[in-house]
């Protein structure tokens, strides 16, 4: 029997060494978006970025994959924009909030929290690519490849 969509949150926190501004900037810049976004093995093409970064303002990009070339898009619409500290976005069946918050000199938390509903196999494998990603976040900051 397959197992029934319920409600989870997946919540990741991570400390980057870099200034808030600099993590704000990698998730509101299109170049830098596309330069971490999507778990290991796949890329997102700097073209597929667009962002209209305010209430309302959608944002759209494409993962792919690197084996086999799959495309995953992602669509949302914006919910809030308080610059430097909070996004929160909607995509198709899910709610997502990232804060940003300095805790020390050029050191910044960023924690995303989504909620969503789907079956647990797929939240473990989101919750799998979300730390992917931001751990391709983290190393994009410490080499310095903002824009």
């Amino acid at each position: 029997m397959a197992e029934a969509p319920a409600a989870h949150v997946i919540e990741i926190a991570r400390v980057y060494p870099a200034p808030r501004e600099a993590v704000w900037a990698a998730w509101t810049d299109p170049a830098q978006i596309a330069g971490w976004w999507g778990k290991r093995g796949w890329r997102t093409p700097p073209e597929s970025v667009e962002i209209d970064l305010r209430p309302g303002g959608v944002f759209r990009l494409d993962s792919v994959s690197e084996a086999d070339g799959t495309v995953m898009r992602h669509d949302g619409v914006f919910r809030a924009v308080e610059p430097p500290g909070r996004l929160a976005f909607g995509t198709a069946g899910s709610e997502a909030t990232v804060t940003f918050a300095d805790v020390g000199v050029g050191r910044t938390e960023m924690v995303f929290r989504v909620e969503l509903t789907t079956t647990d196999a797929i939240r473990r494998r989101a919750e799998n690519g979300l730390g992917s990603a931001f751990d391709r976040l983290g190393e994009q900051l410490r080499t310095g490849e903002q824009a």
